[in-house]
């Protein structure tokens, strides 16, 4: 009965992200994928809505985490007066380049796991930011994966803005918003990248 209802649940997700991209006339996965690129200036007149800054954190809080521990916090910075404190103190978040919007993927230093596993909540949280760059690409919106850990001093400037409490650490910041510039898309295939059945 539980597989069942499992399978059930799985369906209706699946349902419900097939209904939204035909009501949303978003791109397929794996065009979302090829096309996606890093935008790192935004249109300073035009607000990120926020139906869709909730589908993108919906889509984040679908990627997978070790032991399903789901590690993840995400501190959501709309305010203009803390985006211009980021921007001036990290000028490479980029969220004083016009961005409406700037999500801080922030991860759990004690996520339950022994010895090394508390190390995976970066591979978890790095999961979560990728699927909110693809998340915000098929929603027609910019956004740039802008890191902050490990460095100590970035760490130390978020923590101090966003008031992160200890036993927290903040991955990254994306800034968020309408793209005003419209760079070419990267064909990064490289098949010498490639290795069969062993290196």
């Amino acid at each position: 009965m539980k597989t069942m209802n499992k399978l059930v649940s799985v369906g209706v997700v699946l349902a419900a992200a097939l209904a939204m991209a035909a009501e949303a006339n978003v791109p397929d996965v794996l065009t979302a994928i090829a096309t996606r690129k890093s935008i790192r200036k935004f249109d300073p007149l035009r607000a990120v809505e926020d139906e869709k800054v909730e589908k993108i954190l919906k889509a984040a809080m679908c990627a997978p985490s070790a032991m399903d521990r789901r590690p993840w916090e995400f501190v959501v910075v709309k305010d203009k007066a803390q985006l211009k404190k980021l921007g001036e103190r990290l000028p490479n978040s980029h969220c004083g380049s016009g961005a409406q919007v700037a999500i801080v993927v922030c991860g759990s230093l004690d996520n339950g796991l022994p010895g090394r596993g508390k190390e995976y909540w970066i591979h978890d949280c790095s999961a979560a930011t990728m699927n909110i760059l693809l998340a915000a690409h098929g929603l027609g919106l910019g956004a740039v994966w802008t890191g902050v850990y490990p460095g100590e001093d970035r760490i130390a400037i978020v923590r101090e803005i966003l008031a992160i409490p200890d036993g927290y650490a903040p991955l990254n910041i994306i800034p968020i918003g309408y793209p005003a510039e419209d760079p070419a898309v990267k064909n990064k295939w490289n098949p010498a990248k490639i290795h069969a059945d062993r290196w």
